[in-house]
């Protein structure tokens, strides 16, 4: 796989008449976080789980303070919560920018069959400077947000269980603050040139991943999205409510795990349906067909927009795209109403407290779907057990069934030709999957796609 944050291999599978039977989506690297952190004290976690990716570290940090936080028994002080909203934002933010400008965009708007040489940033630089400076400005800002706040852009040594270390200036805030005009415009830009070309793909809208599911993502108990302590709704296909309000610090009771011998990725599923009917979406496309509103002005006029594109659901996974840039537009107005906020500048930013619980769980909205830390301790506050349940391993039998779908309307038998392979990979890469979250690879990501006859047989493969 190209374009996307770690490694990957597809096979594809043909039947006796050498037409394409079903297809697999492989992550081939196994990381051990869960392993390797047995024995750590729990106040060491936070700073640990921020290493596990380098994009979005403020997500794993968010929700392992969270977890420390459900160790000790204590609530943040409001000025951390509010910190804590902010970084969750911009983390949505910079994340959502880099996907749609430079994961997605170069495919949306190069066109899918467009030379590999062109049909990346560059290429898109070349054909629309403009467009191409507004998404790295935008990713920026977010990226600013988070180093003036924590310290740090990747990795920041900032959330501590109890609370966050670093207090806000008055002046770090008016700084950020002038981004706010610049990242409406932005964003705006964005919007409006996705909801543009958007509709021209019909046929990669019918065919990536374009199928009833059910969706999950956080909400208030009013349906508002709320990315860092809403509760669990889930709804399916039509748009029905089928659990709400559900505790995200019980999650291993409504949501079970397994594994399959093709990949070292875990296959979540929502226990009541069993594996593997209960195969549920998250992300950005989850959580605008489980929300009511967005709870900023702006983005819930394009919510309402959104959701009449669906009978009931938007079911098309295509749609992850429209969706992140919603998002992005929310986070800014969110950014901006967070640095106006009362408590943002107090200097109370920790609450204290000894080992109270022997379990806690973490969860906030990652952009890529709904991120849970469970952790276990002994009497001493070191760690026994850890179990994360990453956002896109929970896309995993969506992201099996969008790459079968895909391979079986895109790729001819006979040969496989680069716009085939891409609008495979393309397929994948409207979820924004994170493989490896923090190890990437030096130069040209691999990529391997093998084409096997009925008796296993290889018949064609790509690799670059």
């Amino acid at each position: 796989m190209t374009r996307i944050e770690g490694h990957a291999k597809i096979t594809i599978r043909l039947d006796d008449g050498g037409e394409v039977a079903g297809a697999q989506f492989h992550v081939a690297e196994f990381r051990g976080f869960e392993t390797f952190c047995a024995g750590r004290p729990f106040s060491e976690m936070p700073g640990i789980m921020a290493r596990i990716c380098g994009i979005c570290p403020i997500s794993h940090i968010l929700s392992s303070v969270k977890a420390c936080d459900a160790l000790l028994g204590v609530d943040p002080p409001p000025a951390a919560i509010v910190q804590r909203r902010l970084l969750n934002a911009a983390q949505i933010l910079q994340s959502h920018a880099l996907s749609f400008f430079h994961l997605s965009s170069p495919d949306l708007l190069l066109g899918f069959d467009a030379p590999p040489a062109k049909r990346n940033l560059f290429g898109l630089a070349e054909m629309d400077p403009e467009f191409a400076r507004r998404g790295i400005r935008l990713r920026q800002f977010g990226q600013e947000v988070i180093e003036r706040i924590t310290g740090k852009r990747v990795h920041p040594n900032w959330g501590i269980p109890g609370g966050v270390m670093h207090a806000v200036t008055r002046e770090i805030r008016d700084s950020l603050a002038g981004w706010i005009p610049e990242a409406l415009e932005s964003v705006n830009l964005a919007l409006g040139r996705c909801k543009t070309i958007i509709d021209t793909y019909p046929d990669e809208i019918e065919f990536m991943g374009s199928f009833p599911s059910m969706f999950m993502g956080s909400v208030t108990a009013d349906g508002e999205s709320d990315n860092y302590d809403g509760r669990v709704r889930i709804t399916d296909a039509t748009g029905a409510i089928v659990a709400d309000q559900l505790d995200p610090a019980k999650f291993f009771e409504y949501i079970g795990e397994t594994s399959e011998s093709s990949s070292y990725m875990k296959f979540p599923y929502y226990r009541p349906l069993g594996y593997p009917a209960g195969m549920y979406r998250v992300g950005p496309l989850a959580r605008l067909n489980v929300a009511t509103s967005m709870g900023t002005p702006r983005a819930d006029a394009e919510l309402r927009e959104f959701k009449d594109r669906g009978k009931g659901a938007v079911c098309e996974s295509f749609h992850f795209h429209l969706a992140r840039v919603i998002e992005m537009l929310a986070s800014v107005e969110r950014i901006a109403r967070l640095l106006d906020h009362p408590d943002l500048l107090s200097t109370d930013l920790k609450a204290r407290a000894l080992l109270n619980r022997r379990e806690g769980v973490g969860s906030c909205e990652a952009p890529r779907g709904i991120l849970f830390h469970h952790y276990q301790v002994d009497s001493d506050g070191r760690i026994e057990g850890a179990n994360l349940l990453i956002a896109t391993a929970q896309n995993n039998l969506a992201l099996q069934q969008t790459v079968t779908q895909a391979a079986k309307r895109f790729v001819k038998p006979d040969k496989l030709e680069e716009g085939m392979l891409n609008r495979v990979e393309a397929a994948v890469r409207c979820y924004d999957p994170c493989l490896s979250c923090s190890t990437h690879a030096l130069g040209q990501m691999p990529l391997i796609i093998e084409l096997r006859g009925p008796e296993g047989e290889l018949r064609d493969r790509i690799a670059r």
